[in-house]
């Protein structure tokens, strides 16, 4: 029996995919700092990528706008230097919309963590001035400026 939901699902054309990440880059972000794009939703403004994060490596301090943050720790460990918690592989981390902080990986181990982000990432200074912004656009076209940089062929992500 076919049902309402899924004439809906039929029409908006959202078929399932299943994204293998192995197959896809990581992408410089920063200094020992990487990301790994699985999803670009253009309409809600959300993308969902891996971060890598080596030797030492920090994500700058910044602010998110716009949505919340969602993150499971994979592998290794990190944390946020305005923070007393540290996450572990296990670790779910909920970040409210307007929070600011660094994130460290301390010593040389290798920290991935599964990220799913709203709205802008708002890089700032230590005098809370704006440096640089991210969204799920410029992750887009980051990811495609070095897709076509190392001769990749880019796997559309946007659903």
């Amino acid at each position: 029996m076919i049902t309402g939901v899924d004439r809906a699902i039929a029409a908006m054309g959202l078929p399932d995919q299943a994204i293998q990440s192995d197959e896809l880059p990581w992408v410089p972000q920063g200094e020992h700092v990487w990301f790994k794009p699985l999803r670009f939703d253009l309409t809600r403004g959300q993308w969902i990528n891996l971060l890598k994060v080596t030797g030492e490596g920090r994500v700058n301090r910044h602010r998110h706008t716009g949505g919340q943050v969602l993150g499971y720790c994979l592998q290794g460990s990190w944390r946020y230097l305005e923070r007393d918690w540290v996450a572990r592989p296990g670790t779910l981390v909920y970040e409210p919309p307007g929070d600011i902080h660094t994130l460290v990986v301390d010593g040389a181990e290798e920290m991935i963590t599964l990220f799913i982000l709203e709205g802008s990432v708002q890089y700032l200074d230590d005098d809370d001035n704006l440096i640089h912004q991210d969204d799920v656009f410029s992750k887009l076209e980051r990811y495609l400026s070095f897709c076509t940089q190392e001769g990749i062929e880019p796997r559309d992500l946007r659903f």
